[in-house]
């Protein structure tokens, strides 16, 4: 299958590189821990200036849409991230990329809807 060859390709290097020493695998979660930190940033940002608390027809919207990014990010980390060993370090991977996934479509949706 092919998230097997990309597991073996990509993964088990991370996972025999994390494993070497113990600043390796601190390393690993500090930078999850900062992509997360830093996308939830910038979803609090993007909220903000849209108007969090403004729930109009164009604002619903755009939340709804940013919604489905996530959504769509979660899964498909779940079918890429093994399952097996580091599962622990993918899951914060997971829900730092689906964040800022979501970040990014909230800042080009607020470029093109709120600047123009």
């Amino acid at each position: 299958m092919i998230t097997d060859k990309i597991e073996n390709a990509v993964f088990y290097p991370l996972k025999t590189w994390t494993e070497q020493s113990n600043s390796n695998w601190n390393m690993l979660i500090g930078i999850g821990l900062l992509s997360l930190i830093i996308a939830m940033i910038l979803i609090y940002v993007f909220q903000k200036k849209m108007g969090m608390g403004v729930s109009d027809e164009r604002t619903s919207q755009i939340n709804l849409k940013t919604a489905l990014v996530m959504l769509w990010g979660v899964i498909l980390c779940d079918l890429i991230f093994p399952k097996e060993y580091m599962w622990q370090i993918f899951f914060l991977f997971k829900y730092s990329l689906a964040l800022i996934a979501s970040g990014i479509y909230l800042a080009v949706r607020y470029k093109k809807d709120f600047l123009n």
